[in-house]
C-alpha cells in the first residue's frame, strides 16, 4: 500500500486512520491506492494497533421472549449512535457459562455490559473490570468496583399489590419467579410486605417467568378455596399465561378476577383486556446501560476516575383494562411511583 501510493508506512496509516495531519496530495496517493489494490482494513489489526475495537460485549442469562428482545433493542440502538458493534452472548445465568462468555471476550471487546439474577455479577466480572470497564445490569445494579444499573424490584411489586388491594381486592395472590433469582426475591418481598400491611394472608405459586408456567400457577390458584379475586404475577409473560388460563375457567377480567404483571413488554398493551403492569421502559434500560458503558470507556481513555455508582430505576404504575381501578376510577399509587391510566 504505501509503495503504491509512494509514502510512508506512518502516512498510511494516518489515514486510514484519521489520525494526525495529512497533506491533501498525501491523503489523495493513499486513497487512489486503496481503490486500486481493493485494500480492506484488517479489524484485528486496527484493534491492536489502535487498543480500541469499537465493540461492546453484552451477557444475558437469556436471548429468548419480548423482555430480552426490547433490552437488545435498546442497546443495539444506543451503540449504532456512537459507532460501537455488540457481541452477545448468553450465559443461561450458570457462572461456568458466564465465566467462559467472559473469556472469550477477552482482547475483543472495550467494555462488558452483564446481567445475571442468579449471580454476583461484581464478583464475577471482578477479573475483568481491571481490563476493560464493566456495567451490571440487574438486581439492586452493581457493587464494589463495578457501575451498575437496578431496578427497585420490591417497591415496583409492593405498589402493584397496593394498587390491586386499593381496587377492592381481598385476597390478592403472587405468581412469583424462581428460587434464589435476585429479582423475583425481591418482587416477591414487595409483594408479601403490601398483603402483611392490608392484613391479607399470603397466597403464592412459583413459575420460572415463563407463560406456560404462569399457566399452570394460575390452575393452581384457581383450585384454591375461596380463590384469590387479584393475582399479581412476578413478570408480564406469567401474567399472560395466568389470563389464558383466568378464561379458560370461563372467569372475567377484572370482573372476576384482576391482574397485574411487571415489565411492561409490548403484548401487555394488545391483549384484551390490555394488562396492568409495571413499567420499567426496557428499551431504554438498555440505552442507558450502553451509554454508561460508553462513558466509562472514554474515561478510562482518558485516565479518568471509575464511576461505581449505581443507579436505581423507579418502575411506573401503568393501569389498564384488566384491574378494578380502570372500572371504578384510577386509584392511588404510592407517592414514590408515577401512574398512568391507559384506555387502550
Amino acid at each position: 500500500m504505501a509503495s503504491r501510493a509512494a509514502v510512508s508506512v506512518a502516512s498510511v496509516s494516518r489515514v486510514l486512520n484519521g489520525a494526525g495531519p495529512v497533506a491533501l496530495e498525501t491523503r489523495d496517493r493513499v486513497m487512489e491506492a486503496v481503490r486500486e489494490l481493493s485494500y480492506v482494513p484488517h479489524s484485528g489489526a486496527r484493534s491492536l494497533s489502535m487498543r480500541r475495537t469499537d465493540t461492546v460485549g453484552v451477557i444475558l442469562p437469556d436471548l429468548h421472549g419480548e423482555f430480552f428482545s426490547e433490552l437488545i433493542r435498546g442497546l443495539d440502538r444506543a451503540a449504532r449512535e456512537r459507532g460501537l458493534h455488540l457481541l452477545v452472548s448468553s450465559s443461561h445465568d450458570d457462572e461456568a457459562e458466564v465465566e467462559a462468555a467472559l473469556g472469550s471476550m477477552r482482547g475483543r471487546v472495550d467494555g462488558i455490559i452483564i446481567m445475571s439474577p442468579h449471580l454476583d455479577p461484581a464478583s464475577v466480572a471482578g477479573g475483568m473490570a481491571r481490563s476493560v470497564p464493566v456495567v451490571a445490569l440487574s438486581g439492586d445494579g452493581g457493587r464494589g468496583d463495578v457501575a451498575g444499573i437496578g431496578i427497585d424490584n420490591a417497591g415496583g411489586a409492593r405498589a402493584m399489590t397496593a394498587h390491586l388491594v386499593e381496587g377492592g381486592a381481598r385476597r390478592v395472590a403472587h405468581i412469583r419467579g424462581p428460587s434464589g433469582h435476585s429479582e423475583a426475591e425481591a418482587r416477591m418481598a414487595g409483594y408479601a410486605a403490601a398483603v402483611a400491611e392490608a392484613g391479607q394472608p399470603s397466597m403464592v405459586e412459583t413459575g420460572d417467568f415463563t407463560q406456560a408456567s404462569g399457566y399452570r400457577a394460575m390452575h393452581a390458584l384457581l383450585d384454591r378455596s375461596p380463590r384469590p379475586d387479584a393475582v399479581f404475577a412476578a413478570n408480564d409473560t406469567m401474567a399472560i399465561g395466568a389470563l389464558l388460563a383466568i378464561r379458560e375457567a370461563g372467569l372475567r377480567l377484572p370482573e372476576d378476577i384482576a391482574l397485574g404483571g411487571f415489565d411492561d413488554v409490548p403484548m401487555a398493551a394488545l391483549l384484551r383486556p390490555a394488562l396492568t403492569t409495571m413499567r420499567i421502559s426496557i428499551a431504554e434500560l438498555g440505552e442507558r446501560a450502553l451509554a454508561r458503558l460508553a462513558g466509562a470507556i472514554q474515561s478510562r481513555r482518558a485516565a479518568a476516575p471509575a464511576d461505581p455508582e449505581v443507579e436505581i430505576v423507579r418502575p411506573l404504575l401503568v393501569v389498564r383494562q384488566s384491574t378494578f381501578n380502570h372500572r371504578q376510577g384510577e386509584g392511588q399509587s404510592p407517592a414514590s411511583f408515577s401512574q398512568e391510566r391507559q384506555d387502550a
